[in-house]
Formats: structure tokens, C-alpha cells, sequence
């Protein structure tokens, strides 16, 4: 078992482990990429462009209506959301948590959105989004993406992704992605995928080029 398969297993069979690693997470987290972070997301968060809304990363203040946000889902929407728990208190450690960076967009003060990137020290991260359903088919989880690829990018992470192949409507958003590639099958049903960049050669210049490519 390689070390975030490691990772993986200790969040889902032994939470209190787990939470000794993040807390030695997040300090060495905060130590060598704190500042960078903050920088590069406000950078990548800066380019969003989807009229009508607003992207930034949260702030404390935000939490009540994350709070709300979460709350008011099905439990069948969020079966295979939980990166977290929903409750305030909760919501307020992983807030306080600097290898947590927690982002929403904005519909005037409402949260359409909510996503984040959980890092890790050895340059690896997680990525996760929700929308909220009246808020489905206009572009959102395709922003929300094109903004947590590039950071984890720019930042030379791995960006990474545990997805049930029994979440049908994560499976067909990811179809035919160019830039997810399956790392390895997990227990109970689930996989491990990595966002990649896709680099496109240009044969006259011999110069290469990113693209960008995020998911729906």
C-alpha cells in the first residue's frame, strides 16, 4: 500500500489516527506552502469568468451559509459527498485547518457552490465540489474545476480524487475526460484518479502549450 492509499484507509477505518496526521499535516502544510497558497489561489480565483456569479475562497463569516448550504441537501445528493462533517463545529476546524482551502461561489449572498482542495506536504491534493441543484447545467462545476486543477497545478501538486463508481452522476460527468487518468482501484467500489495536464505539441514551432481541460 503506497502512502495515500495509506492516508485513504486511516480517514474511512481509524479516525483518531487520522486526526493526528492532519494536525502534523496541516503545521507542516502551513510551513512550507502557507503563504504560496493563498497567493496562487487568489491568482487562478482572479481569472474565473462566469457572469452572474462570484468565486473567491470562503472566510469565516461564510460558514454560517456553508453550514446552510450543506444542510439543506438530500442525503441522497450528498451519499458520496463527505469530506467533512456538515455541522458548524466541524465546519469550523476544517476551516482553521491551512491544508484545508475551502472556496464557494456566490449568487448575490447565496452559495451556489461549494469547493476545496485538501493538500497535503508531500505535494499532493485532493479535489472536491458541490453544486446546489437549482443551480445545476450553468457552467458552475465546470469553473469550480477549472480553478482547483490550476491551482494544485501551478503549485506542481498531484491533483487527486476518490470517485464510487457507484455515483453515477460523477461517472458521467468524468466520461471521456482527457485529463483524468485512473491511478488504481480502491476498496468498496471506489477509485483513485488524477487530473493531469494535457500538454499539446505545435509541429511547426516545436513550442508546447497547456490546455486546460475540466469536467461538467
Amino acid at each position: 500500500m503506497n502512502l495515500t492509499g495509506f492516508l485513504i484507509y486511516l480517514k474511512h477505518h481509524v479516525p483518531f489516527i487520522w486526526k493526528m496526521v492532519e494536525v502534523l499535516n496541516a503545521f507542516l502544510f502551513r510551513l512550507l506552502y502557507g503563504k504560496r497558497i493563498r497567493q496562487v489561489s487568489d491568482e487562478v480565483i482572479a481569472r474565473a469568468d462566469l457572469p452572474g456569479y462570484v468565486f473567491r475562497r470562503l472566510v469565516k463569516n461564510d460558514l454560517p451559509e456553508l453550514e446552510r448550504l450543506l444542510g439543506s441537501q438530500p442525503a441522497a445528493r450528498v451519499a458520496f459527498f463527505k469530506p467533512h462533517g456538515f455541522c458548524r463545529k466541524s465546519l469550523e476546524t476544517v476551516y482553521a485547518n491551512p491544508a484545508f482551502l475551502m472556496m464557494g461561489v456566490f449568487d448575490g449572498s447565496r452559495l451556489a457552490g461549494y469547493f476545496f482542495l485538501r493538500c497535503f506536504w508531500n505535494k499532493k491534493c485532493f479535489v472536491g465540489r458541490l453544486v446546489d441543484a437549482p443551480y445545476e447545467g450553468k457552467g458552475l462545476g465546470r469553473a469550480m474545476n477549472g480553478i482547483l486543477y490550476p491551482i494544485a497545478w501551478q503549485m506542481g501538486f498531484r491533483c487527486l480524487s476518490t470517485i464510487s463508481k457507484n455515483n453515477r452522476d460523477v461517472m458521467r460527468s468524468h466520461a471521456g475526460n482527457p485529463a483524468m487518468r485512473v491511478v488504481k482501484e480502491l476498496t468498496g467500489g471506489y477509485m483513485l484518479v488524477e487530473f493531469v495536464q494535457m500538454i499539446k505539441q505545435e509541429n511547426e514551432t516545436h513550442d508546447t502549450r497547456q490546455e486546460i481541460s475540466v469536467t461538467v
